[in-house]
């Protein structure tokens, strides 16, 4: 212990002999020396000057010494309190010291060794005391600084805490965004919350998902376009564009664009000029850029996928949205959010999920992130009756087999994939010198073929459903352009409608 120094001390004592031999045994210390012969006096005292410790006698006359430290602890409680009392009189401080009045005490006859230790034990404890106080005051402000609910967001992870610092830096400034993410964390929210945050959140925040519109039309989505322009083009109408002066344009997915009309969005981005789908007529307005991407961007640009030149415009503040399972625990709170949201809109009644369901849904790493979760915690609303969300019904819902559904019960975090189907064995002829022989593929009958049209339904139903409804990802995998099955999942739900 190191010794304390530049703190002053008062003595209390209505012995003039005892003051003067403490005083002089303290003289060589590193201490200021304070003394008073009442519980008057020593108030008096304290008034006038900071006082680290005060050591009073017990049996003084007018005000007893434990009713001066009474005082003391009150109006004084900072101050350490020591009481100078005979080895006979320790068992009378003993409620004293648990009130909270007295700190602890000195024996008499005094030795000044001890004295001068346990002075030094007492200022020790009060410094470890500050200590521990300011530790707690600024636990308690960055505990209160955590924002476990931002704008749209819900979670209060430190990843997400980065992205809310963000958003609230980015918010009032005039320049343009890029979010980047893999799908379902959460972009078109975050463009809200920078919307919102923003000087320009009286006008419109206006979305165009660039994966979900079909290139040709892309252009007209976005300029807008005039009576006579295409087939179909019966009136004249105003774009995102315009529709968004004064306010932000939120371009989600803008990788998925056809690089022709990339070019375009350049121009416009650099002279917040534009001219409609037919128009020869330039158009101005006022608008801030927030673009979105799942992909890596610069490995879109080798691609051929996002135009450099393009991407550096829009990348001023870049904001990049964690995957759900690097959120610490923010998957549970998300899953508590949406199951009071959804029990309300279907009229149920859930208080909440089974200790066994937390577990699982804390170490599930949700491929999809929170839309993925979003929807299952739907499903299980509308498909069990509460009150509680059961690991049994997340199971269901997740078609996880046993043994993974067990490992994540475990405590082991992964992506469980969803149970498949082993597909039997086949019979393999075996020639009698022991080598399998090759068989003949099965051959279907006449009314086992499939058209083509049905084969590429199954195929793409598939695809999509192994990505996790993810249509852009399915459709990177397949190898055709988003809007392509887009298009095609439109005329099968127009087909089915018709039929």
């Amino acid at each position: 212990m190191e010794p304390v120094t530049n703190i002053t001390l008062l003595f209390v004592d209505d012995e003039p002999l005892i003051l003067r031999s403490l005083t002089r045994a303290l003289k060589n210390e590193p201490y200021k020396v304070f003394t008073a012969s009442s519980g008057e006096e020593g108030l008096a005292l304290l008034e006038q000057h900071p006082i680290d410790v005060v050591v009073s006698d017990k049996m003084m006359p007018n005000m007893s010494g434990i009713e001066f430290l009474a005082q003391v602890a009150e109006r004084f409680p900072d101050t350490i309190r020591m009481m100078l009392t005979a080895f006979t009189e320790v068992e009378d401080l003993i409620d004293a010291i648990n009130q909270g009045k007295v700190w602890g005490y000195m024996q008499k006859p005094f030795d000044i060794g001890n004295i001068k230790l346990t002075l030094e034990q007492a200022v020790q404890t009060k410094m470890l005391v500050a200590e521990r106080n300011m530790l707690r005051a600024s636990l308690q402000r960055y505990h209160s600084s955590i924002k476990s609910q931002f704008y749209r967001f819900v979670g209060g992870s430190i990843a997400m805490q980065m992205v809310y610092k963000a958003i609230e830096k980015a918010g009032p400034s005039q320049a343009n965004v890029f979010i980047t993410g893999p799908s379902g964390t959460g972009k078109e929210l975050a463009a809200d919350a920078i919307h919102r945050a923003s000087t320009r959140k009286d006008k419109p925040l206006v979305c165009i998902n660039c994966a979900a519109i079909p290139s040709e039309l892309m252009e007209s989505e976005i300029f807008g376009h005039i009576k006579g322009a295409f087939s179909g083009a019966v009136t004249n109408r105003d774009g995102a564009a315009t529709q968004a002066d004064g306010g932000t344009l939120f371009l989600d997915e803008i990788g998925e664009m056809d690089m022709n009309l990339q070019a375009k969005i350049l121009r416009f981005v650099q002279s917040g000029t534009f001219q409609k789908v037919g128009s020869g007529k330039e158009e101005k307005v006022d608008v801030r850029f927030i673009c979105a991407t799942n992909r890596e961007p610069h490995q879109a640009i080798a691609d051929q996928r996002l135009r450099e030149d393009l991407f550096y415009r829009l990348n001023v503040i870049a904001i990049d949205l964690p995957a759900l399972h690097e959120r610490d625990h923010d998957a549970l709170q998300i899953a508590q959010h949406f199951l009071s949201k959804f029990s309300e809109i279907e009229n149920k009644v859930f208080v909440g999920f089974s200790a066994a369901a937390e577990q699982l849904i804390v170490n599930y790493d949700w491929p999809g992130n929170v839309r993925q979760l979003e929807n299952l915690i739907h499903s299980c609303v509308v498909m069990s009756d509460g009150p509680l969300i059961t690991e049994d019904t997340l199971q269901m819902q997740l078609k996880l087999k046993p043994s993974d559904a067990q490992a994540l019960l475990n405590g082991q975090s992964g992506s469980a994939s969803a149970t498949q189907s082993t597909p039997m064995p086949q019979p393999v002829a075996v020639q009698e010198n022991g080598y399998a022989a090759p068989q003949p593929p099965d051959v279907p009958s006449a009314n086992q073929i499939c058209s083509l049209a049905e084969v590429e339904r199954i195929a793409i139903e598939k695809a999509i459903a192994a990505c996790d409804d993810n249509v852009v990802k399915a459709a990177s995998l397949l190898e055709v352009s988003p809007s392509t099955l887009y298009r095609k999942i439109q005329q099968w739900g127009d087909n089915k409608t018709g039929a």
